[in-house]
């Protein structure tokens, strides 16, 4: 944004600048047409005078001044034709810059694109993690139900004692496997005695 700022504030000076060329430039172009309007009326009044007795006088006077004019007129259009090759490489320095002005605003509006893009997966994902970390408390809270039904359970058969602090899942799982094969060995023993 601050580059095309920058060009923006170029490409207004260029036009101005431009601006200030054409006006000189129709400034020469009247004075050169006064000029050729006074050459003209000294030529008008160069023929009204053939008769009369300083001729002469007149003819080198009106020749001066015809020689200056002309010297004003070629100056005039040297300086013109100066002005009109300033004119062209400003018009094409201000050609360039309304392209890369144009050139920026597509870029920043691209990377506004790009950006939104960017922000609406965002969110997205943001939407996702909640929705993730909702699903997870929920089977933490059924695991930890479940698993404190289970210590319950197992801890509260005849002849074990109740923990006394936090009980480990290996510890769970001795416990369990120790009344399963308590289990085992009673069952075992009935069935030596014939009892079902």
């Amino acid at each position: 944004t601050g580059a095309i700022s920058s060009l923006q504030r170029r490409l207004e000076i260029q036009e101005s600048q431009l601006r200030r060329i054409q006006s000189e430039k129709e400034m020469l172009q009247k004075k050169l047409r006064e000029r050729e309007n006074q050459l003209q009326a000294m030529s008008t009044k160069f023929c009204s005078l053939r008769e009369e007795r300083k001729h002469e006088e007149m003819m080198v006077t009106i020749e001066k001044e015809n020689c200056s004019l002309r010297q004003v007129v070629t100056e005039q259009e040297r300086r013109l034709a100066e002005q009109n090759k300033l004119i062209s490489e400003l018009q094409g320095m201000v050609s360039q810059l309304q392209a890369e002005v144009l050139s920026g605003q597509h870029h920043i509006r691209k990377q506004q694109r790009a950006q939104a893009a960017i922000q609406s997966q965002a969110e997205t994902l943001e939407h996702r993690e909640l929705q993730t970390r909702v699903a997870l408390e929920c089977i933490t809270s059924r695991f930890e139900r479940y698993r404190s039904k289970i210590i319950q359970a197992t801890f509260s058969t005849a002849g074990s004692k109740p923990p006394q602090a936090e009980v480990t899942d290996e510890e769970v799982l001795e416990a369990m496997q120790k009344i399963i094969n308590e289990r085992m060995e009673f069952h075992q023993m009935l069935k030596q005695k014939g009892i079902k």
